[in-house]
C-alpha cells in the first residue's frame, strides 16, 4: 500500500497501448512467435522487445509462470506466457502460475502501475467468465493502480 491510498483494479475501455501505466501486458507463447492477435501488435510496434523475447524464450528465461520484464521501452512491457505453443490453447494453470509469480514480484520489480488485456481468451480461447475471477483475485488486492483493458467492440466490460 502506497501511503494511506487504496488501490483498486479497474477496467477501461479501449487500445491498451492508449494505457498511461508504466507497464502494459503483452500476452505470449513460449516459442518465440509473435504472430496473431495482441502480442503481433507488440511485435509491430516494438521490435527491438521481440528480438529479447525470442532469446528470452530459447534459454528458457522466459516460460509458463515466470514472465520477464522489458525495461528498454516506455511503457515497459511485461510478456506473460499464456501458453507454451503459440498453436495451443492457453489454459487456466497457466494464467494463475503466472499471476502468482506477478503478485510475488511486482514491488521488487519497481511496478506501480500495470495494464493487462483480458489474459488467454482472445487467440488462447478461454472464456472470459473463467479467466475474470482468476485475474481480480490475483490482482484486485494490488497495492498498485492495476487495469483490465478490455477491447471496444467487446461487450464485456467488467
Amino acid at each position: 500500500m502506497i501511503g494511506d491510498a487504496i488501490m483498486a483494479l479497474q477496467y477501461q475501455k479501449g487500445d491498451i497501448f492508449e494505457a498511461k501505466t508504466q507497464v502494459i501486458v503483452n500476452p505470449v507463447n513460449c516459442r518465440g512467435v509473435m504472430g496473431k492477435g495482441l502480442a503481433q501488435a507488440f511485435k509491430q510496434r516494438y521490435p527491438d522487445m521481440f528480438a529479447v523475447y525470442q532469446e528470452e524464450c530459447k534459454t528458457g528465461t522466459l516460460r509458463i509462470g515466470r514472465p520477464t520484464l522489458y525495461r528498454a521501452s516506455t511503457p515497459w512491457i511485461l510478456n506473460f506466457p499464456t501458453k507454451d505453443n503459440w498453436k495451443a490453447n492457453s489454459k487456466l494453470e497457466y494464467l494463475e502460475k503466472g499471476l502468482e509469480y506477478f503478485v510475488a514480484h511486482y514491488e521488487e520489480e519497481s511496478i506501480t502501475s500495470i495494464a493487462f488485456p483480458k489474459l488467454g481468451t482472445q487467440n488462447g480461447k478461454l472464456s472470459w467468465d473463467k479467466v475474470r475471477p482468476l485475474m481480480e483475485k490475483y490482482l484486485g488486492p494490488l497495492a498498485i493502480d492495476a487495469y483490465i483493458y478490455v477491447a471496444e467492440k467487446d461487450e464485456e466490460v467488467g
